[in-house]
């Protein structure tokens, strides 16, 4: 290859299109504005449904001596729903707020402690069951990995969803909550179908 070849080749070659950044830039000041707006409409949507649910009496609180606990759990907090409705979540007074839990059953009722979030107490009369289940909403686990606890509160009823570290505990509080309300565990879950 001749001197002259090389230089015509080398005259031939372009060189590499530049980056358009203001392009580039444009695309992600887009898409950051477009995360902005579906993250607001999703909180609009959960402060909608807050006041929808603003007739729900206020949460109780435990007693000052709640008794003996016969049970004990730690674990987390799913989220609590309209009973037999599970993806009607109920968000009023933090109860939409899934969180790390400490239960305590006592002669007194149920006691739901949960760091970073409201703390709430179900009294013996208000509980009306306990059952094993597979979701609560937007939660779906395995078959009988979560414990779901019935309550009336005012004039509605509550499922309230919670997972034990050690899911070997949640039959004893089924059957313990179930004593103390005289019925018997549901044998078919009120999510079938939620994995369809």
């Amino acid at each position: 290859m001749t001197y002259a070849s090389l230089i015509n080749l080398a005259a031939e070659e372009k060189s590499a299109e530049v980056t358009d950044w203001g392009g580039r830039i444009g695309w992600v000041v887009g898409l950051a504005l477009f995360v902005a707006l579906v993250y607001w409409l999703m909180r609009q949507g959960w402060q909608w449904r807050g006041r929808l649910q603003s007739d729900l009496p206020d949460l109780p609180t435990a007693p000052e001596t709640p008794g003996e606990a016969k049970l004990e759990l730690s674990g987390r907090y799913h989220g609590s729903t309209t009973a037999g409705q599970w993806l009607d979540r109920i968000v009023a007074h933090g109860l939409g707020v899934r969180s790390k839990a400490e239960l305590t059953l006592t002669d007194a009722g149920l006691e739901v402690v949960r760091p970073g979030a409201n703390d709430f107490f179900v009294p013996a009369a208000q509980l009306r069951e306990a059952r094993l289940d597979k979701g609560i909403a937007g939660k779906v686990l395995t078959e009988s990995g979560l414990l779901v606890v019935t309550w009336s509160h005012g004039d509605q009823l509550i499922d309230s969803g919670f997972r034990s570290d050690r899911a070997e505990q949640h039959p004893a509080w089924v059957e313990a909550i179930n004593s103390m309300t005289g019925t018997s565990e549901r044998s078919t879950p009120s999510t079938e179908g939620a994995a369809r």
